[in-house]
């Protein structure tokens, strides 16, 4: 195994986490932000205001692209593991 072969595992397996957590974190983030003003603008400061909210926005996100990042992660998987000759060998 050879150090190039290392490192192109590795930046392929941060990739595909970054694409399967992106959906995830840009929906909290527009969430947190978005409440954020409301509780600016109404000057209600209460903390768990904002957990329902985004609690909810995760599991709709995960409901549209569950079936996405699940598939991204197998092909990475079964890609992973078709190469294990090559790289052994």
């Amino acid at each position: 195994m050879t150090p190039e072969t290392v490192i192109s595992i590795g930046e392929r397996a941060l990739i595909v986490t970054s694409m399967i957590s992106a959906p995830l974190l840009l929906a909290a983030l527009v969430t947190g932000v978005v409440i954020g003003m409301l509780q600016a603008a109404t000057q209600i400061n209460e903390m768990t205001l904002s957990f329902i909210p985004k609690l909810l926005v995760l599991v709709a996100t995960i409901f549209i692209t569950g079936h996405w990042m699940l598939q991204t992660l197998i092909d990475y998987t079964r890609a992973l593991f078709e190469s294990i000759p090559s790289v052994i060998g």
